[in-house]
């Protein structure tokens, strides 16, 4: 079976999602700079401004498996479609940190449930020969979209409210993916899963570009028949190994989050900024080059994974970012960052007189009563009981333009950052995106699609989709806290602990699965333990023996 036009498309189309996921997980990255400064928003505001996005993630990991199990996985992606571009039309008209949640926590139930669907959808309607290939060709839309909101962050940042144009550009695409998607074709397991064996068979020799599609048809119905009689208790029980699978997914994607690269991806322009890159458009700057790193390291990862296998890849990643993030840890130890002043030091004031050109022939008295009519009683007094220090900061800036001068980056203007060292933590910093591009980024989702029965794949991956989700929210709500206390290279030296762990844990636990069907993939697993022999090390001998092996079955359930 080949791997048509057809399928290629439709594999392309559903991966739109992970560019549209991409873009948001990257876009707030840097409209957090103009937001906290226009808004007034404290750190603990802040991390609550990005997690938003992980609370309706988590929500819709929690909830999502069912729909994409019972309705199907286009389906779930034409709503998350549909979900992101309503989140989007929320954030636009108001400029209110509550609305601000709102629109955020819409958005991140689509991008949980996209993530989901797409990854079951492309490796569904995937032959197995181009499978790894197609399904990770959604992480590297992903990281694309990353690379356009970093593009989207330098390009806004000197516009007035420039971050609701970057929340706006995914409105058009959104509302195209979900048009395209209907008129692409149901996955042919989830038919057969069904009972509509007869489009399932029509989609097949579509996708195959064949003119008879009986012999995979036959293997997928042999192998569902037992697989759709899944509970959900069963992915908790021994039965057909289904609690180690999960383990292992579970497993899998803590250290994806454990490893820190979610909070490189939230937070790059302020851990930029407060290394050295002063400006916001200097860091937004930086931080694109963060971006166009990812997608060069996911090209490759995702051309040759067929060729090279997804454990090779998930072992190379982990060895390389745990280097790379020792590095950073030493080279930050000389910096003596002060996360601090990024998140707390800026007024509305600040924002804008960082861009002198805005405001040419205003003077710092106008300036300062321009604002001041701008803003509301209500809102300062509310900033001055929620967060004293806040009211406090944009009093001194207040008083300080009053005479004519400006303390914004104080503490960064007075303390000068060597060169060598602020470029040697950027390098350390790209080493370690790509070898996270290159590893756990694209290989663990692809695995994730794998290891689980056709039957219960959805609430699988929505389990495991669930915990990813969970451990983001709890790390990216505390991570400028808890770099404030103990500092930004402990925190370094934290994940190279969790990188070398993952490194032992897919040696030892991870199966190698190139060059295997889904089916095949799925009786292996049923009857062998992680720990034994690499999965597929006789894969083309399996091939001969599965259409065997399923006959038998099936006269055994015939007697």
């Amino acid at each position: 079976s080949g791997c048509g036009t057809f399928t290629f498309l439709s594999s392309a189309v559903a991966a739109v999602s992970g560019l549209l996921m991409g873009y948001e997980l990257g876009l707030i990255s840097g409209a957090l700079l103009q937001m906290s400064s226009i808004l007034a928003l404290s750190c603990k505001e802040q991390e609550i401004v990005v997690s938003s996005l992980l609370f309706g993630a988590l929500f819709a990991s929690l909830t999502g498996g069912f729909l994409i199990d019972q309705f199907g996985r286009r389906l779930a992606i034409i709503i998350a479609s549909s979900l992101l571009v309503l989140g989007s039309l929320i954030l636009l008209p108001y400029e209110s940190y509550g609305m601000l949640i709102v629109g955020r926590i819409a958005i991140g139930i689509s991008i949980s449930l996209s993530s989901i669907a797409t990854c079951v959808y492309i490796a569904e309607i995937a032959p197995q020969h181009r499978r790894g290939l197609l399904v990770s060709l959604n992480e590297l839309m992903i990281v694309i979209g990353i690379l356009f909101a970093y593009i989207s962050n330098y390009a806004f940042a000197s516009v007035s409210h420039g971050w609701k144009y970057m929340f706006g550009l995914v409105i058009p695409l959104g509302a195209l993916q979900a048009i395209a998607m209907y008129f692409l074709p149901p996955s042919p397991r989830f038919l057969v899963m069904k009972n509509n064996d007869e489009a399932a068979r029509k989609v097949l020799e579509r996708l195959r570009e064949t003119s008879d599609a009986t012999n995979e048809l036959t293997v997928i119905k042999s192998s569902l028949k037992d697989e759709h009689q899944y509970s959900f208790l069963d992915l908790f029980r021994s039965k057909n190994n289904m609690r180690a699978r999960m383990l292992v997914g579970l497993t899998l994607v803590f250290f994806v989050q454990t490893t820190g690269q979610p909070n490189i991806l939230f937070y790059a322009s302020t851990v930029l900024k407060s290394v050295g890159f002063q400006s916001n458009e200097a860091a937004s700057l930086a931080s694109t080059g963060v971006g166009v790193v990812k997608v060069v390291s996911t090209v490759p990862a995702t051309v040759f994974v067929d060729q090279v296998g997804s454990k090779t890849f998930l072992c190379i990643g982990s060895s390389v970012m745990a280097v790379s993030l020792v590095t950073m840890g030493l080279v930050n130890r000389n910096i003596h960052v002060n996360i601090t002043n990024v998140c707390r030091s800026q007024s509305p004031e600040d924002f804008f007189l960082q861009r002198p050109g805005n405001f040419t022939g205003v003077t710092n008295g106008s300036l300062k009563d321009l604002f001041a009519s701008m803003a509301s009683p209500e809102r300062l007094s509310f900033d001055a009981q929620r967060s004293p220090d806040v009211a406090r900061t944009g009093e001194l800036n207040r008083t300080a333009l009053a005479g004519g001068k400006s303390t914004t980056g104080s503490h960064m203007e007075s303390e000068e950052i060597p060169v060598v060292l602020k470029w040697l933590s950027l390098a350390s910093l790209l080493v370690y995106v790509a070898a996270f591009s290159i590893g756990l980024g694209p290989m663990s989702w692809l695995v994730l699609s794998e290891i689980f029965p056709g039957g219960i794949r959805g609430r699988a991956m929505a389990l495991t989709s669930s915990m990813n989700w969970g451990i983001n929210l709890l790390i990216s709500l505390t991570f400028l806290t808890v770099t404030e206390l103990i500092g930004l290279s402990w925190v370094c030296f934290i994940y190279t602990i969790m990188s070398l762990a993952s490194l032992a844990f897919v040696i030892v636990f991870i199966p190698e699965t190139k060059g295997c069907s889904l089916e095949q993939i799925s009786m292996e697993l049923a009857k062998q333990k992680y720990v034994k022999t690499p999965l597929c090390w006789v894969s083309q001998r399996r091939e001969k023996l599965v259409p065997v092996e399923l006959a038998k079955r099936e006269k055994k359930q015939l007697y």
